[in-house]
């Protein structure tokens, strides 16, 4: 889920933001139990290309959270090109992806030129590059030359519906897989219930569908609309469950934010909701150290037949 009032994928998104969300990212997208066909699915396309490097092109990199999460899991060779429009992320990716190889014990190699590095860690080395780019606009012009996997996490309920289907034509094109991480489903529940989460939860929900820079947001519609695309473009798709689960003293800060930022956003969509959307607030955030709130997300992992 993004930042229920962020306006655009490629800007607006805040570092604090980030750093806030990885840990339930990182944890939602741990191999586990619910998710094996979506491992095999990777681990067997990852095989049918073991030779050579693979092309990554991770759309909306932000400060690196898919690379980080998925070039240990891909081994081998590796080559990505990260892509974001907005220049201080960009400007703070060599620290961080540094700060995290360093905390993995991986090799961290800045190139002698600015705009890339490469990590070597357990099992993989990834040649990493980053450019600046606006997505909304200039998706007709990206580059796909030499890549096998277009990614991106957090960013197909951004869009519209002409954009992703631009996105699965370029790719198909270009005979890419593709593997969409943390695609906001709907699902969104407390535990305890409060009476007015599903009136709240409905304004919110269509907020989401609100222009956030690439048109009409297909919102919680993403996931389902993504899958029909891509069948018709006639991938081969794995759906798997990546729910954040959002609970105890570790999980105040970012209840607190989801809180304050599904209010404001439920607010925006109906003003005249005042009264009852505040006091929805003030219950939840009296009642943040004994809920919890669990996150519907899904991944999609696409290749050709």
């Amino acid at each position: 889920m993004n930042k229920p009032r962020e306006q655009a994928a490629s800007a607006g998104f805040s570092r604090e933001w980030l750093s806030l969300r990885e840990p339930f990212d990182t944890a939602a997208r741990a191999v586990g139990a619910a998710q094996p066909a979506m491992h095999a699915h990777l681990a067997h396309w990852r095989a049918v290309h073991a030779s050579g490097s693979v092309g990554v092109l991770d759309l909306a990199c932000g400060d690196g959270a898919n690379l980080r999460a998925l070039a240990p899991r891909l081994g081998g060779l590796q080559h990505w090109r990260l892509v974001d429009e907005d220049p201080a992320l960009l400007a703070a990716l060599p620290q961080a992806l540094q700060c995290w190889a360093q905390q993995q014990g991986y090799r961290y190699t800045a190139d002698a030129a600015p705009g890339g590095c490469r990590i070597d860690g357990c099992g993989f080395s990834a040649a990493v590059l980053w450019q600046r780019l606006d997505l909304s606009r200039d998706l007709p012009s990206l580059d796909l030359a030499h890549t096998a996997l277009v990614s991106a996490s957090a960013l197909l309920d951004l869009v519209s519906a002409a954009w992703l289907q631009q996105l699965v034509e370029r790719a198909r094109g270009a005979g890419a897989a593709m593997l969409w991480a943390l695609s906001v489903d709907g699902r969104l529940s407390w535990q305890p219930a409060d009476p007015d989460d599903a009136a709240v939860h409905t304004l919110f929900c269509s907020h989401q569908q609100r222009d956030k820079g690439f048109g009409p947001a297909l919102g919680p519609a993403a996931p389902a609309f993504a899958l029909a695309q891509l069948a018709r473009a006639g991938y081969r798709s794995t759906a798997a469950r990546t729910d954040w689960h959002i609970a105890g003293e570790q999980g105040a800060s970012m209840q607190r934010a989801m809180i304050d930022g599904i209010a404001d956003a439920a607010l925006e969509q109906a003003p005249s909701m005042q009264a009852r959307v505040r006091a929805w607030q003030a219950r939840r955030a009296a009642g943040i150290e004994r809920s919890r709130l669990r996150v519907g997300h899904l991944d999609i992992l696409a290749t050709l037949r």
